[in-house]
């Protein structure tokens, strides 16, 4: 156990004369919060989606999306996760449809 403890303090001791590569900040000063690149449709999806009436979908054409389908899909899922919804999802090759299901299923292709 000692051997372990000494190993552990010589290792540390290797970089500590070693000038950072990387610049440092104030911890207080970092940025709160994460907007990833696809903040913008996944925001406007949700707002969409909530104001669906019973037994509507979404119609989002793919030409419209700003990354793939796959991409739009899996940053939808994770924001949706988040927020407790479930939505389902189908496609074809030009639009992709988003509706709140209301038999638990979630996809459909």
């Amino acid at each position: 156990m000692a051997d372990e403890i000494e190993r552990v303090k010589k290792k540390a001791k290797v970089g500590a004369g070693t000038p950072m590569r990387f610049g440092a900040i104030r911890q207080s000063d970092l940025p709160f919060g994460r907007d990833g690149k696809h903040k913008a449709i996944v925001t406007q999806l949700l707002s969409d989606i909530e104001q669906l009436g019973p037994g509507e979908a979404l119609k989002v054409p793919l030409a419209e999306l700003p990354d793939t389908k796959v991409n739009i899909r899996s940053a939808l899922n994770r924001a949706t996760q988040q927020r407790g919804m479930v939505v389902a999802t189908s496609s074809d090759n030009e639009n992709l449809y988003i509706w709140k299901p209301e038999n638990g299923a979630t996809e459909v292709e």
